[in-house]
């Protein structure tokens, strides 16, 4: 019974011995992780990694993680020749797989949330136009028109509707703008109000799916598969 305790003990001891080691081996390789993960042709403000499962060291060994989770924040993008912010992706990326030296990853799969603000949406709206949130999953979007039957501006406000198109598009369409009678002032309107942009600069395989208008800015669902990490 002796004999079986100092068994114990030594295999409890040596047990914490390895959690230790796999732990600390965790948060250096997180750090080391921060400093190389790259979405596409975007740059990132900071980046904070997640590697999730246990242990760590056997995932390491097979050169495939189970799960990791990315927060990156202020991504500098592109939409329509323009740099657009996204004030923060959250990303869950399934069985990564770990390339020669650790240099590179790739994810078999992955989703995640981007965040736009109405601010950092207004800088690629069209030349003096506002885009702000309206209420009721709408955006409201404000801008002044040249009416040459008048010779004299007006400014108008539209509520909008935000949708995706073709996966890597926002689109921003009026519902409703009133024309007062004014022979071509809808059309002058829809001109500065609607528009479309592509956001690029994201890693290949990686779609935007769903989108939602919140009080804080659009937030987009993305999803994909073979998404490239770093290299």
């Amino acid at each position: 019974m002796r004999a079986l305790r100092i068994l114990l003990i030594i295999a409890v001891v040596l047990g914490g011995v390895f959690v230790a080691v796999d732990r600390a081996a965790l948060h250096f390789a997180e750090s080391e992780a921060e400093g190389r993960v790259g979405f596409g042709g975007a740059r990132a403000g900071s980046t904070d990694i997640s590697i999730k499962g246990f242990p760590f060291l056997t995932q390491v060994a097979g050169s495939e993680l189970d799960r990791v989770d990315v927060t990156v924040k202020g991504v500098e993008a592109s939409a329509a020749g323009k740099s657009i912010r996204i004030s923060e992706i959250q990303a869950r990326l399934q069985q990564v797989t770990l390339g020669a030296g650790y240099t590179s990853a790739t994810a078999s799969r992955a989703t995640g949330t981007a965040v736009i603000s109405y601010a950092d949406l207004t800088e690629v709206a069209d030349d003096g136009a506002t885009v702000a949130y309206g209420g009721n999953g709408k955006v409201k979007v404000t801008g002044s028109v040249e009416i040459p039957l008048l010779g004299e501006s007006v400014t108008r406000s539209v509520l909008s509707t935000v949708t995706l198109v073709d996966g890597s598009t926002v689109r921003v369409r009026a519902d409703e703008v009133p024309g007062e009678g004014i022979p071509g002032l809808e059309e002058l309107v829809r001109r500065k109000t609607d528009f479309q942009r592509e956001i690029g600069g994201l890693p290949a395989g990686l779609k935007l799916e769903k989108i939602e208008v919140t009080p804080g800015g659009l937030e987009i669902s993305m999803a994909g598969s073979g998404i490239e990490l770093a290299g």
